[in-house]
């Protein structure tokens, strides 16, 4: 039986038990807080902070595999663990290429991928109108290490609250870096889920159309209405990714579609990621089965739909409290033909906080369906 450590214990890494349960996977998890999701399914777990050194290199010695739920990692000290022998995948010359957001626009670019126009930009630079290049706002700040969810990503509408943002951080013990990118009026925002295995076996699910509000997904189609033409180049997109690094694992690769039908890579994550979570009840294999079987060295899973269509809500906290499981809200929703609740176990919430999902499983691929229980998922949640 394999040993597969994981570096993270939210609920991306909880959604990993029904795979590795299916696959004979034990799961060995590094996360900082008893009350994490994943502790409840780890075969054991490691409670320390997830760039702790020590307690990644415990983790890989127990472990034939290291892998990733998140991205707050140290490189430099995973680094030395790896030339000591730690087997991580993904790789960390991939996790080095796409962890920060200026370096990954540069890559991107590099290997001729769409991307919008971008420059780097640093906290100390109040007042030299380096941003320049840009020419025209609205743009889009963003902290180059550790954004997610919308935090540490701004929407800037002129050149004085660009300057007032970057004065807010100029005096800070550790100044943060930016990129800096134009902003793009996209008709739709788009993502797709992709692995690559050992071997090189690629997956590709299918795409899906996400909703974002403040930066934090809402709602994902899958899949997305999209031309023939178009699927087959992000399909495209996500294949060049993938063996231009020789990638090892699964990655969520988000996108932008502008009216003009051009599509533009807007960030890629080396994990599970939120757009794919309609797979655990929509797909044949889902991406977190896909996953293991990437890293694992298995054969990856089919990653078809077997359902029409598929509706995936998140159920964010709009409140602050603590202990509350709003069961109530839950049976209702519950009672929408053909949805599957996934409850993280979260023992707090706040404003915007994933607490859960729900995925509605479509006898058609039916947009105006989807609004409609969407809608009616929203008004039982938020009531």
């Amino acid at each position: 039986m394999k040993r597969v450590g994981v570096i993270g214990g939210g609920q991306l890494a909880w959604m990993m038990a029904d795979g590795a349960k299916k696959l004979g996977i034990e799961l060995v998890v590094q996360t900082p807080n008893k009350s994490d999701p994943a502790v409840a399914i780890a075969t054991e777990t490691i409670i320390a902070a997830i760039d702790d050194a020590e307690a990644t290199k415990a983790l890989a010695e127990d472990c034939e595999i290291v892998t990733f739920e998140n991205e707050f990692v140290n490189l430099i000290a995973l680094s030395i663990l790896a030339e000591q022998g730690a087997c991580f995948r993904p790789g960390l010359d991939v996790l080095a290429r796409i962890l920060d957001k200026y370096d990954q626009r540069c890559y991107l670019q590099q290997i001729g991928l769409p991307v919008p126009k971008f420059i780097a930009l640093n906290a100390s630079a109040v007042g030299t109108h380096s941003h320049a290049s840009l020419q025209k706002f609205p743009v889009v700040l963003k902290a180059r290490r550790h954004g997610y969810d919308g935090q540490g990503t701004f929407i800037i509408k002129d050149a004085e609250t660009l300057e007032q943002k970057l004065v807010a951080f100029k005096d800070r013990e550790r100044q943060p870096q930016f990129l800096l990118e134009e902003f793009v009026p996209f008709e739709r925002e788009l993502a797709v889920i992709a692995a690559r295995s050992v071997t090189g076996e690629i997956a590709i699910y299918p795409i899906v159309e996400t909703q974002q509000q403040e930066q934090v997904c809402r709602r994902v189609f899958a899949p997305a209405d999209l031309s023939t033409e178009l699927v087959r180049e992000i399909e495209a997109i996500a294949r060049t990714f993938l063996e231009s690094l020789q990638a090892v694992g699964i990655f969520g690769i988000e996108l932008f579609l502008t009216p003009e039908g051009k599509v533009l890579v807007n960030e890629i994550a080396p994990r599970t990621h939120n757009s794919g979570h309609f797979t655990l009840d929509a797909c044949e294999v889902s991406q977190f089965e896909q996953h293991l079987r990437a890293v694992c060295g298995l054969p990856l899973g089919n990653p078809a739909l077997h359902s029409a269509g598929a509706l995936m809500v998140n159920l964010l906290g709009y409140e602050t409290s603590s202990g509350s499981d709003y069961l109530a809200q839950r049976q209702q929703i519950a009672q929408i033909p053909q949805a599957r609740i996934r409850w993280y176990g979260k023992t707090a919430s706040r404003p915007g906080r994933k607490l859960g999902h729900v995925t509605v499983l479509l006898d058609d691929n039916n947009r105006h369906q989807a609004n409609a229980i969407a809608k009616q998922i929203d008004s039982i949640w938020y009531q």
